[in-house]
């Protein structure tokens, strides 16, 4: 899938995951929001804009240390269960893609964060439109929650492999589909190409996490390339993942989280 259309289409299949979505994803490291505030030099009471907020994982732990935050979503599903999720929060919600949004004032926000969401938005457009609402000096963040395989992994992900390959999904052994905690990849050159950016801060993050079956599969529900699979494929899967899972004595899954946090400063 490379052509705008079916990037528009997995963009918006998140919608479809809406009610599972914030119980399924799994949370942010606290160290890395604490992390992003010591490199943006944020303090309680600042303006944030974050592009595509989904439900609300990472708006909840910056707006519980005290920061108005404006959401930008896409999603009128993810935004109304979002809106239930930071009840009482200085939050407020914009129902749009962020390409179309037309803020009221420029220069009005110190920083502009995206939580696994910054792929989604048109690459013509992200850096112009973020550097256009950001105060001077204010900042702009972002970072994707990716599956990172350490040496000491869990197998079952390798193992799975095959039922992937057989319905015609699996991964690519060329693209590095499988990198280890610290090697995902680094979008310091896209920033700087910008013109408009410059990076000030980059850091990797792993975590792990236990999926009982059940809540394996949910996850995998919230994944666009599952949400948008042809229902034999996602059966005979989903009936493959179960057997598998079951039939091992804690009858779970121990999956490795990755991410990099990417912070730039605005260029004046």
């Amino acid at each position: 899938m490379n052509s705008k259309n079916d990037n528009k289409k997995l963009r918006e299949s998140f919608e479809q995951a809406a009610n599972i979505y914030q119980q399924a994803r799994p949370d942010y490291p606290e160290e890395m929001f604490d992390d992003l505030i010591h490199a943006t030099n944020l303090n309680p009471g600042d303006r944030l804009l974050e592009v595509g907020c989904a439900t609300g994982k990472a708006t909840l732990p910056l707006a519980k240390r005290g920061f108005k935050i404006t959401c930008v979503e896409l999603g009128a599903e993810l935004a109304a269960v979002a809106r239930q999720n930071l009840v009482g929060m200085d939050v407020d919600f914009i129902n749009g893609s962020f390409e179309d949004w037309q803020p009221e004032a420029e220069n009005e926000f110190d920083l502009v964060f995206a939580a696994t969401a910054w792929k989604w938005v048109d690459p013509e457009v992200r850096y112009i439109k973020a550097w256009q609402v950001l105060r001077p000096g204010g900042h702009l963040a972002f970072w994707n929650a990716d599956h990172v395989f350490p040496d000491d992994g869990d197998p079952f992900f390798r193992e799975i492999q095959t039922v992937y390959y057989e319905i015609g999904e699996g991964k690519s052994v060329e693209n590095n589909d499988w990198p280890g905690p610290g090697e995902l990849r680094e979008q310091r050159d896209e920033i700087e190409n910008s013109g408009l950016f410059e990076v000030v801060h980059i850091r990797h993050f792993d975590w792990e996490r236990i999926y009982h079956v059940d809540e394996y599969i949910k996850l995998l529900e919230t994944f666009s390339g599952h949400i948008l699979m042809e229902e034999w494929k996602r059966d005979k899967l989903f009936n493959e993942i179960r057997v598998r899972l079951n039939s091992r004595p804690e009858k779970s899954v121990r999956r490795h989280w990755g991410a990099v946090l990417h912070v730039a400063r605005r260029k004046d």
